[in-house]
């Protein structure tokens, strides 16, 4: 039998997971609840869960959106996954910090320097989180195909183009 996993973005929830049970009538269809918001412990729990999927189902598939996507590129979950799914993923995620540093007018000295920077549209700027996502470049392997709406403001079409 086959799973599908579905991981959620930012403010989303795994309830969101009854969308995409009649899309798989023959298949577990799972929501997974992260707790964390950071890529190295999401990346952990992740990790645990699909993991711990590997000896119950033929074939483990994912179902990602957003910034759960990107925590999913690094759970180091490829040889758990058979294919993937993503919404409005996050593929580049220092690029997007680097964009919202540009946007709040934040130079990459004052992030170092403070830390974390409260921005006016609700983001944190965090130093560390910048350094890992620099340290941890994404390499997902897994066939996998993308949904990109076309008003997509976090990820331009060349940074998905050059991802996919």
């Amino acid at each position: 039998m086959n799973v599908i996993v579905y991981i959620h973005g930012k403010g989303g929830s795994a309830a969101e997971v009854e969308h995409y049970k009649p899309l798989f009538p023959a298949c577990d269809v799972i929501g997974i609840e992260y707790k964390s918001s950071t890529p190295w412990d999401a990346g952990k729990e992740l990790h645990e869960i699909i993991s711990g999927l590997k000896d119950n189902y033929d074939r483990i598939i994912l179902i990602a959106n957003s910034i759960g996507a990107y925590f999913s590129m690094n759970a180091d979950i490829e040889s758990f996954v058979a294919h993937a799914y993503f919404i409005s993923p996050i593929v580049d995620m220092a690029k997007l910090i680097a964009d919202m540093m540009d946007r709040a007018g934040v130079t990459e000295l004052e992030l170092q320097e403070q830390g974390i920077i409260h921005t006016d549209f609700g983001e944190d700027l965090s130093w560390e989180y910048l350094c890992y996502v620099r340290e941890h470049p994404v390499c997902w392997s897994v066939p996998t195909d993308i949904l990109y709406g076309s008003k997509d403001n976090l990820t331009s079409i060349d940074t998905m183009t050059a991802f996919a």
